[in-house]
């Protein structure tokens, strides 16, 4: 059916399956990725809760190569040690103000907002394929059936001979883009799930974080 269809029809489906070879790279790799962050953020998360001091937490980041939690941390990290050397090197002693807390906070929200970019890179695409494969198929369908008709206007039967032809390259089209368009929409649902649960446990890490710092400068205030 597919060897007999139009010139047009043929075009229709190659834009099919080229959004539809574009879904399932884009599916498998973004799997791959978020399924790797998660499966790190656990015992990094452990860690961090272990560990008493941000130190050793900081040496051992860098064996956290996926979780976006790591990278966080060593945001937030790197901003605490800036301020405290800003503040050994001024004549106010190592004590924080709170703008400098909020310094600390900013960091970690400009983090926060890189990682969940970078988990949302492509995933876009996704909803993009659910939205127009459909279209573009019934495209194909429309211009299937238009042809059905021509047929008939120059044979003037309506046989099945004669409609056949056109009613499979139609049929073919809606297929082809329901079938490109029924998984990405799936997937598309299930990462933005994921990256939004992802995006919460970062946002509460954050806050984990500014707590310990902040009852660590209480305590040195008394």
């Amino acid at each position: 059916m597919i060897a007999g269809a139009g010139i047009t029809v043929k075009f229709v489906l190659f834009i099919l399956l080229v959004f539809s070879i574009l879904s399932w790279a884009i599916i498998i790799y973004k799997y791959s990725i978020i399924r790797k962050m998660e499966k790190e953020s656990v015992p990094f998360l452990e860690l961090f809760w272990n560990k008493k001091q941000f130190t050793p937490i900081f040496e051992a980041s860098a064996n956290y190569r996926f979780t976006p939690l790591a990278r966080l941390f060593v945001s937030g990290y790197n901003e605490l040690l800036e301020m405290m050397k800003q503040r050994k090197e001024g004549a106010n002693g190592t004590q924080f103000s709170a703008s400098e807390i909020d310094g600390i906070q900013r960091t970690l929200k400009k983090a926060m907002s890189v990682e969940i970019s970078k988990m949302e890179k492509a995933v876009s695409f996704l909803a993009t394929t659910g939205n127009t494969t459909p279209f573009i198929g019934l495209f194909g369908t429309v211009w299937g059936i238009m042809n059905s008709f021509r047929g008939i206007g120059l044979k003037g039967s309506a046989s099945l001979a004669v409609v056949a032809p056109g009613i499979s390259e139609a049929l073919i089209a809606t297929a082809m883009g329901l079938a490109a368009a029924i998984p990405a929409v799936v997937a598309y649902n299930h990462f933005v799930t994921r990256i939004n649960r992802m995006a919460v446990e970062m946002e509460n890490f954050a806050g984990d974080f500014l707590n310990i710092v902040e009852r660590e400068i209480a305590r040195e205030k008394k």
